[in-house]
């Protein structure tokens, strides 16, 4: 049985399946994101001969200063899970490690934009660092969590509505608490939290979710759940986001 080292797309998939199935988002996240390939670095004599490869794992710098802290864990399990769905064929070759690595930026803007951050400019309080659910995606340099996230605040946007991506929000005091809804929309006075279900690795259940809002939701905020599927294209994600200014429209005339 050979393995097709020129395509890794069937092991990325059951890697990606192994740790989804497992609650993993982090490394769900990298090899969802990266671009792979396997290479060989070494060779010994030993067995009649044994060549050695190492697993590269280029991944968006968004997505690479979200793991920093866990890195060579990440490293580490997806080494052992790959070694793992490998070993019917891996006979005279073995892979010695996983390397996770930024990809090279090809923006030819990269110094104006370092100055404008250094000024201030891009600074955000979106969620970065949720271990349980990481975002992994991006757009307009924001962060997201799913592709029909992005949809949704593609909608928002070509609505003109006034509204925050992943915000971060803490609640401080004897019980700290922090969470990141997906959206927070302001409009006519009224606040609208608004989770996106069903799109990430993460899985929580209606009193899970009812819980982690109610340190807004006992503020008046208005919680509304929506499915990935109804996001799932950008017409779709349109639909969905009329409907949720009415429902807010509806609350403002109640």
């Amino acid at each position: 049985m050979e393995f097709d080292f020129n395509n890794l797309e069937p092991l990325l998939a059951t890697l990606t399946n192994l740790f989804a199935n497992a609650g993993s988002a982090k490394q769900v996240a990298v090899l969802a994101e990266a671009t792979a390939k396997i290479v060989q670095t070494d060779y010994d004599n030993w067995n009649g001969g044994t060549e050695i490869y190492n697993f590269y794992l280029t991944i968006p710098d968004y997505l690479v200063s979200q793991i920093a802290n866990d890195q060579e864990n990440l490293e580490n399990e997806i080494l052992e899970k790959t070694c793992y769905v490998l070993r019917p064929y891996m006979t005279n070759w073995y892979i010695k490690c996983v390397v996770i690595s930024p990809t090279l930026s090809s923006d030819s803007q990269w110094r104006e934009k370092a100055k404008a951050w250094i000024g201030g400019q891009g600074i955000t309080n979106q969620g970065r660092v949720r271990s349980d659910n990481i975002a992994n995606k991006s757009c307009d340099g924001l962060l997201f969590r799913s592709q029909p996230e992005i949809y949704l605040y593609q909608a928002f946007k070509a609505l003109g509505v006034s509204f925050a991506p992943l915000p971060v929000f803490i609640r401080g005091g004897k019980d700290y608490r922090r969470i990141e809804p997906d959206f927070v929309i302001i409009k006519d006075g009224l606040i609208m939290i608004i989770e996106v279900d069903g799109d990430t690795v993460h899985r929580e259940t209606p009193a899970e979710a009812h819980t982690r809002l109610t340190m807004l939701t006992h503020e008046g905020a208005i919680s509304e759940r929506v499915l990935a599927s109804e996001c799932s294209t950008p017409e779709n994600a349109k639909k969905c986001a009329s409907q949720l200014l009415e429902i807010l429209n509806k609350r403002r005339k109640a």
